[in-house]
């Protein structure tokens, strides 16, 4: 779970979704030296907790280039949640020129859409604005459905050797530890790397089969000023077990992936400053996208699935901590070996979690609502 601003860049690059300065009031706009007009502006509005792209089309009375060309939304507070992805270097004439941005989701609401351009002299100018209204999504059922069976480890001749199915309250103390991590570097919370999270056993919840993580605003400050956000981690560190995976075994999990802005779940290795190796990592802003990332021997994936990742649906992701090859399957077919491995004397234990993004490589929450992440087992053969 640990950022690196250049693979972050190339996520960014990969799905269109490279941050974008906040655009200043029109009143703070110098004066204007092209005339632009704004031909078309999209979506006319959009749902909840599900990601769509803007489309902006401009011309000019003469042609020139804008160093940006992008759609801005503010909310009501006045702060700027802009789409991703805006142009550069665009040359606008009186043809016309179209832009489609990178995707983002907005809480349900009122919000003002607007296009924007920036002179070569670096002065915004702000388009004809409308309203935006972001209609709630459908309500889901209070827990989620079980998801279907799976057919065991993928590896010939392994066996189930540990598995939390989640059918009873969380054993804190004898099997997970909720509170605290030695990969976070205060332990209940890690502002240094992008993290809002600030860890509660009681964020995390049971019933039916299906543990729920729940991410809401806290009372806490962080050492960086935020607002931090109670959230939930697993961890079998500390505990009396002190359950251990190890190169060869094959771990796995079943999941619902979240809708919500400034989510971050994942499953994931820790021990003794290093260990690590993300199963995935997830962010809504990426909505078809799982990264998965070898940090014992360097290597890392992007994997890209419509019909298997997206905001609201179950999937299954497992690992193979082999020797020279970290294996990685998304409901049981193989998608990315990385020929690195962990080495044949590797051992971490396992971090089931929902961070809450700070917004430095991807979008911080949008409004205070609870954002929840589920999870219906983890196993491990061997």
């Amino acid at each position: 779970m640990r950022i690196s601003p250049v693979n972050s860049a190339r996520i960014g690059a990969i799905a269109g979704t490279a941050a974008l300065v906040a655009v200043p009031l029109a009143g703070q706009a110098h004066a204007a030296t092209a005339k632009v007009t704004q031909d078309r502006l999209t979506p006319t509005s959009m749902t909840a907790g599900t990601a769509a792209r803007a489309g902006l089309t401009v011309h000019s009375g003469a042609c020139f280039t804008a160093r940006t060309l992008g759609v801005g939304v503010r909310d009501a507070a006045g702060d700027n949640l802009d789409f991703p992805g805006a142009a550069s270097n665009v040359r606008i004439c009186p043809s016309g020129v179209s832009i489609t941005t990178g995707s983002r989701t907005l809480a349900a609401g009122s919000y003002t859409q607007f296009g924007f351009w920036q002179d070569s002299a670096g002065a915004w100018h702000n388009l004809p604005s409308r309203t935006l209204t972001v209609a709630a999504a459908a309500s889901a059922p209070a827990t989620p459905a079980p998801p279907a069976a799976t057919s065991g480890s993928p590896v010939p001749g392994q066996s189930l050797i540990w598995s939390e199915e989640f059918n009873s309250p969380i054993a804190y103390g004898s099997r997970w530890i909720g509170d605290n991590t030695s990969a976070f570097q205060y332990g209940n919370h890690n502002p240094g790397d992008n993290k809002l999270d600030w860890l509660s056993d009681s964020a995390v919840s049971v019933a039916n089969g299906v543990a729920t993580f729940t991410a809401t605003p806290s009372s806490n400050t962080l050492e960086n000023g935020k607002q931090a956000w109670t959230t939930g981690l697993l961890t079998t560190e500390g505990s009396t077990q002190g359950f251990q995976v190890k190169t060869g075994d094959y771990a796995e999990t079943r999941v619902q992936l979240p809708t919500a802005t400034g989510a971050w779940p994942a499953l994931w290795t820790w021990k003794n400053g290093n260990g690590e190796i993300d199963s995935f990592e997830y962010h809504p802003d990426n909505p078809n996208l799982l990264e998965l990332t070898n940090h014992v021997n360097p290597a890392q994936d992007y994997y890209a699935n419509a019909n298997a990742v997206a905001p609201g649906k179950w999937v299954t992701i497992g690992t193979y901590y082999g020797a020279n090859s970290v294996d990685w399957y998304v409901n049981g077919t193989k998608v990315y070996s990385d020929n690195t491995g962990v080495g044949p004397n590797w051992s971490a234990y396992l971090i089931l979690s929902l961070s809450v993004s700070a917004g430095e490589y991807h979008p911080a929450p949008t409004s205070s609502s609870p954002i929840t992440f589920a999870a219906d087992y983890v196993r491990v053969y061997g």
